[in-house]
């Protein structure tokens, strides 16, 4: 997992469009803790 989120990091830093890359995932990873956490809580 350390490998995958190195290579993840140096795209988002070289990447021509990274800010738009980085508010993608930036997005990605909000929406999927939301969802972990309705999950956790029952919430809908």
């Amino acid at each position: 997992m350390t490998e995958a989120m190195m290579s993840l990091r140096a795209l988002v830093e070289w990447a021509p469009d990274a800010d738009l890359l980085r508010e993608m995932i930036g997005f990605a990873a909000e929406r999927l803790t939301e969802l972990e956490i309705g999950g956790l809580t029952g919430a809908g």
